[in-house]
């Protein structure tokens, strides 16, 4: 407990440390691991490893999945469901390809089935990573390139899952392989038992948490935890994907009214913390540094991660989305840049080590360097190469934080008072609002207070607003000229 106690506080030092100079929290947490699994703690358990990354990776995509808006999402889910498909497979045939020609270059021969399997564990980018850098920066996105990010990582973990799965069967035919037509016709069958089952369970879990009333609001948290867990392993039991289920799971339910859903939320927030932090702590543990410096093993994770960042993943991106022309050269570019490895390549390269695949130690390591060495050069610079290609803009937090009764049907507008508004007059009575709309708060320089209808208005203070018509109420920001409105409820 000591021991464990160490390596969270660490871990969280480390994560203040990575947001003040700009690095991936999740990096260090990487790193704080290895640095205690070199001489305080020793621990090679691929068995509980496999077993933390499942149980971490469940809630990470759920919470994902609940936090992805449908609204959001709806205008772009045809490119994520191509990068999260075609541009998963295409990645890892072009880095297939590379990595079978280059590692006798280096010394090692490898069959082009465990190079294909190699490419496969490290063809999907990662969520945990993607989420915690995106939304941790603050940083906005032109051409609804976060919501197209978000939900391509959250998404394209069960087809690198399911090619790691088939290609392990390829790589062992003595264990009980199975061939490419039956491994094709199991994929399909796999995806679409996870989609439907992930989608059903969702809506089971809204409808029960909704109704059965629970005296003790805390343990609606828990009902929803074993909803999660039931997600994964029912649908895993039925033949079906696991980790699709999940991610849709968490797409119905945040999606839908919800009894204590700022409640749930915020807990789930906390939560994925605590799992993600667990994962790469366990990841750096497991992971044996001597093996890590051999010269053919450093040679060749650099050849292939380098080979990943700057050629397999743009040319998957630029040929996957070649028929959606809303994007512009620089998002294509952006998209490219943005995919990056985390803990998922490292956790589907334990399963080679359970299969007893050939060389499954070589591919576990170089999966590992590769995932270090995108975190290095992509995590620092994911800010960076949006203003670069100037996709970015300042992200406004809202002023006022509201948790509004879920039966509650009127809706919540935080705004910025400018010119045009005050045209009428300075005082809140002289600012024409529709019928049942009332300014409930002011924020005025990091200060609070109830208005009455003699409170004299100054540009830039924020007004809470919450009215029963929407539609007149947008109407009326319209005439205002008022095009920055937050909806809060």
């Amino acid at each position: 407990m000591l021991v464990g106690a160490l390596l969270l506080f660490v871990a969280v030092v480390a994560g203040k440390v990575a947001y003040r100079f700009g690095a991936p929290a999740l990096l260090l947490f990487l790193g704080v691991g290895m640095l205690f699994g070199l001489d305080f703690i020793s621990y090679r358990s691929v068995e509980m490893t496999q077993f933390i990354g499942m149980i971490a990776l469940c809630i990470i995509l759920f919470t994902g999945g609940m936090d992805t808006k449908f609204s959001q999402v709806r205008p772009i889910i045809a490119p994520g469901a191509v990068l999260a498909t075609a541009g998963v497979a295409l990645t890892a045939l072009i880095l297939a390809a590379f990595v079978w020609g280059v590692a006798p270059l280096v010394g090692i021969e490898m069959p082009f089935v465990l190079a294909l399997l190699l490419a496969s564990t490290m063809a999907s980018t990662d969520s945990a990573s993607v989420f915690s850098i995106l939304r941790s920066k603050k940083t906005g996105l032109r051409q609804n390139l976060r919501p197209l990010l978000e939900l391509e990582s959250g998404s394209n973990d069960p087809v690198a899952y399911m090619m790691t799965i088939l290609l392990i069967g390829l790589a062992s035919p003595g264990a009980g392989g199975m061939g490419i037509g039956s491994g094709l016709l199991f994929f399909v069958i796999q995806m679409a038992v996870g989609a439907l089952s992930g989608y059903l369970i969702g809506r089971l879990g809204v409808w029960t948490i909704n109704r059965i009333a629970l005296n003790n609001h805390s343990l609606y948290s828990v009902l929803l935890l074993a909803f999660i867990f039931f997600s994964f392993s029912f649908t895993d039991l039925i033949r079906g994907n696991g980790y699709l289920a999940v991610y849709i799971s968490g797409l119905v339910v945040g999606n839908h009214k919800l009894v204590q859903k700022r409640t749930l939320t915020v807990f789930f927030d906390g939560f994925t913390w605590l799992v993600q932090i667990v994962m790469f702590l366990t990841l750096g543990l497991f992971v044996n540094s001597d093996e890590l410096l051999h010269r053919d093993v450093l040679l060749l994770s650099a050849l292939v991660g380098l080979f990943l960042i700057f050629v397999a993943r743009p040319a998957a991106v630029f040929l996957s989305l070649a028929p959606f022309r809303r994007f512009s050269t620089k998002a294509r570019l952006y998209i490219s840049w943005v995919g990056l490895r985390g803990a998922v390549p490292i956790l589907f390269a334990t399963y080679p080590l359970m299969a007893e695949v050939d060389h499954a130690g070589l591919l576990f390591n170089v999966a590992f360097l590769c995932t270090i060495l995108s975190l290095v050069v992509q995590g620092t610079t994911v800010s960076g190469m949006a203003n670069l290609l100037g996709l970015s803009y300042p992200e406004r937090e809202a002023a006022f934080r509201v948790d509004m009764h879920e039966e509650m049907t009127s809706g919540l507008t935080e705004v910025a008072v400018n010119a045009a508004m005050l045209a009428t007059g300075t005082t809140l009575r002289e600012i024409a609002l529709p019928e049942n709309t009332l300014v409930m708060m002011i924020c005025r320089d990091g200060d609070y207070f109830v208005p009455q209808g003699k409170t004299e208005l100054c540009v830039g203070d924020k007004l809470l607003v919450i009215s029963d018509r929407d539609e007149e109420l947008a109407a009326t920001y319209k005439g205002m000229g008022v095009d920055d409105v937050m909806k809060l409820q």
